[in-house]
């Protein structure tokens, strides 16, 4: 995904601050790896071209590997989650990447709260 976007990228996370350019994101990508395993199922694209804008909608099939800062502690609890992926395309670049899931419903998941 890297290639895809352009040197500047910001990146909108669920929670925290922008992250700013390709090194910030390729470090974010490295740290997701470490803690989580995901998989994205069902799949649905959108795309308005014209306006320079795309988003995706999918669920994460997951493995909490290693605890996250400020998170419950891992120990390989899975998790299914809804989430959305909303993009800025200029120049055939990703400008901007906003990701949107329910951290409650993560927490609750792999805390084991979730009435599962």
């Amino acid at each position: 995904m890297l290639e895809c976007l352009s040197d500047d990228v910001a990146h909108h996370v669920n929670e925290g601050t922008v992250r700013r350019g390709k090194p910030a994101f390729g470090a974010f990508c490295a740290h997701m790896a470490r803690c989580y395993d995901e998989t994205l199922t069902d799949m649905v694209i959108f795309e308005a071209p014209s306006q320079g804008r795309a988003a995706a909608e999918y669920t994460v099939n997951g493995t909490y590997l290693a605890t996250d800062t400020g998170l419950p502690a891992a120990h390989g609890q899975r998790y299914k989650l809804s989430a959305g992926s909303f993009f800025d395309v200029a120049e055939d670049k990703i400008t901007r990447v906003t990701t949107r899931y329910n951290l409650s419903d993560w927490i609750a998941q792999v805390s084991g709260s979730d009435g599962t």
